[in-house]
C-alpha cells in the first residue's frame, strides 16, 4: 500500500505504470536530469524549469511519484524530488541505463 504521500513500496511499483509515466518525454527528461545528478540529490519542481504551467508540473511530478520513481518531501514552501534510484534499479535493472542512453543519443543527434 502506498505511504501517505502516494509512494509505492518496492515490490508495488508496476511495469506498466512505470512505463506510463515515462511514455512523456518531460517526465523521462526529469528521470534522466535527475539519474544524472548525484545519489539522493533533491531538486525542486522548479529547478528542471519545464515549459508547461504550475497544473501541469504538479501533474507530471504526481505521476513519477506514484509510479514510484520520485520521492517528494516537502521542505518550507517547496517541495523536493529525489530519484528512487536504489529501488527502481532493483525492479527494473537497466531501465536507468536505457533513458541515460536515450539521452545521449537524443544530444548526439542535434
Amino acid at each position: 500500500m502506498p505511504d501517505e504521500e502516494g509512494h509505492p513500496e518496492l515490490m508495488e511499483m508496476e511495469l506498466g505504470r512505470v512505463l506510463s509515466a515515462l511514455a512523456d518525454p518531460l517526465r523521462r527528461r526529469v528521470v534522466r536530469e535527475l539519474a544524472a545528478g548525484p545519489d539522493g540529490e533533491a531538486r525542486t519542481c522548479s529547478s528542471f524549469a519545464l515549459p508547461v504551467g504550475k497544473a501541469t508540473v504538479t501533474h507530471h511530478f504526481r505521476t513519477l511519484r506514484e509510479a514510484g520513481l520520485i520521492r517528494q518531501v516537502d521542505r518550507g514552501n517547496s517541495r523536493m524530488a529525489t530519484l528512487r534510484r536504489a529501488d527502481v534499479e532493483q525492479r527494473f535493472p537497466g531501465l536507468l541505463a536505457l533513458l541515460a542512453a536515450e539521452g545521449v543519443a537524443a544530444s548526439d543527434a542535434t
